[in-house]
């Protein structure tokens, strides 16, 4: 799907009577009990976040690699606006869930260097509350990931990464799904132990699972839910090599961690930041370059899915 095609399958929520229609059915989904006047009052609120986030992400399209970080990211936090609003009536309860929800490291040590960085997610915040809303994700207070860590979980980004393959290919036939046992190296498990931990994360949308000939097979009801990452531009299903906590997380929270540490390094970190723009002289360019650029496409697509019940 292309950058304007995204647009233009977001364009009915332009309608007020169809985006009223839309959230009523969504919070009457969720037991909520007042959807008919919830869905009144929130259908505007909606309809201008989506708005307010396509001028956002156009105007990045056009701008300079240097202030595309801020455009892309206040892009995204009023697509994840309105998604919120699709499944929390009530948002903003409180002046709390307004404010980022994380925080990074405010003075960058001598020799910095992107992939070291890291950054916590705090208490409250829109993170923390995204992140239960939207995805049931526990308490995150405290939870620190790395720059690194979460590039790895971009599958568009394996090109741009040194040293080691992070993806395996997801493979499709006869209907079913299907991973070579190959990834057992990664994950330090038995074909049995690893066949079990799969059936934890497709918990509830797993219909049948198989090990045999040297392939894990399985079929499930609905889309595929961390570990599996999605490849924008391949239209491919990937899975991680090696077991780690950052799998576990959904696509648009890694694209809110690293967006909201580059927009502050761009607006923050002036001198660093051209000089990575114009010498180009570490392994960060590459890797920062090309999540810019899957992060204008990428984003908006994760939000449209989340509106359509595709999680």
């Amino acid at each position: 799907m292309s950058f304007m095609d995204q647009w233009d399958h977001l364009i009915l929520f332009q309608s007020a009577e169809y985006t009223q229609r839309y959230l009523k059915a969504r919070y009457e989904a969720s037991d909520f009990s007042q959807s008919a006047a919830k869905s009144y009052e929130n259908c505007y609120a909606f309809m201008y976040y989506l708005e307010h986030g396509e001028a956002y992400y156009r105007q990045a399209v056009q701008a300079p690699v240097s202030i595309q970080p801020v455009l892309i990211f206040y892009g995204f936090i009023h697509l994840l606006k309105a998604c919120l609003l699709s499944c929390d009536p009530l948002y903003p309860e409180t002046t709390s869930v307004l404010a980022h929800g994380v925080t990074s490291r405010k003075k960058k040590k001598q020799n910095y260097r992107f992939g070291e960085d890291e950054v916590k997610i705090q208490k409250t915040g829109l993170c923390g509350h995204f992140a239960q809303k939207m995805f049931g994700l526990g308490p995150l207070e405290g939870n620190k990931y790395s720059m690194q860590s979460l590039l790895r979980q971009i599958p568009e980004l394996e090109t741009a990464l040194p040293r080691r393959k992070y993806f395996v290919p997801v493979k499709e036939k006869n209907g079913k799904y299907q991973l070579p046992f190959a990834v057992l190296d990664g994950y330090h498990m038995t074909a049995d132990r690893f066949s079990q931990y799969l059936s934890e994360k497709l918990q509830g949308r797993l219909l049948e699972m198989e090990a045999e000939d040297g392939v894990f097979s399985f079929s499930t009801r609905g889309c595929l839910p961390p570990p599996f990452r999605y490849h924008f531009f391949t239209n491919q299903i990937c899975f991680p090599c090696k077991l780690q906590p950052e799998n576990d997380l959904p696509d648009i929270l890694v694209h809110y961690l690293l967006l909201y540490n580059l927009s502050m390094i761009s607006r923050y970190e002036t001198e660093w930041w051209a000089e990575l723009l114009k010498n180009r002289e570490t392994i960060d360019f590459p890797a920062i370059r090309l999540f810019l650029q899957t992060a204008i496409e990428k984003g908006p697509f994760l939000c449209l899915q989340f509106l359509k019940g595709i999680r």
